[in-house]
């Protein structure tokens, strides 16, 4: 059974675009306008989900998609470093900081690994492989990552040296017994 996923990036939000740790908060008008823009280039899909956070479904309103949200989608859970930015909680908590980004199973946040959110979307793609058809999912970058590497067979810390873009297309496929990364990175234009 052949399957494609289409992971899109949330438009940018207040704390992203300043480089916080993101916090629920809806896209920025800019981002939403870009969205409109590209709505237009989306392939047909046989699904669409988003991830419960406003940035996400905020996003797929503006792509005009009809999305129902799947909680594996959800956005890492940054805990009480939500809303902060990286330098800030670099001061406030260095050695949280170091475990974060050298442990995969460390939450020193409070809120959600690494490793939890790689297995959350592990799950769902294992789910999609067998139920075939395009799926378009409206994500955020830290659970795109871990797609990635989960694909490639990386290890986890290989996510810090992925970056996703605001409104990026990641492109997997899958022939019902594994899943291959096709494009990642994608911003389709603005027409």
């Amino acid at each position: 059974m052949f399957a494609r996923l289409t992971m899109i990036a949330s438009g940018a939000t207040q704390s992203t675009r300043k480089g916080c740790f993101p916090k629920d908060e809806a896209p920025e008008p800019s981002a939403l306008k870009r969205a409109g823009a590209i709505a237009s280039s989306l392939r047909r899909a046989d699904r669409v989900w988003t991830s419960p956070a406003l940035a996400a479904r905020g996003t797929a309103e503006a792509l005009g998609l009809d999305a129902t949200v799947e909680p594996l989608l959800a956005e890492q859970d940054f805990g009480r470093w939500a809303g902060k930015g990286f330098e800030e909680v670099q001061a406030e908590d260095p050695e949280g900081m170091v475990a974060w980004l050298s442990d995969p199973d460390a939450a020193p946040h409070g809120g959600e690994s690494l490793a939890a959110v790689a297995l959350r979307g592990a799950a769902l793609m294992e789910r999609l492989a067998g139920e075939g058809g395009h799926t378009i999912a409206l994500t955020h970058a830290v659970p795109i990552r871990a797609a990635i590497v989960h694909v490639l067979g990386a290890p986890l810390s290989a996510v810090w040296k992925i970056d996703i873009e605001p409104l990026s297309h990641t492109e997997f496929r899958s022939d019902g017994r594994r899943w291959v990364l096709h494009a990642s990175g994608v911003v389709a234009a603005a027409r």
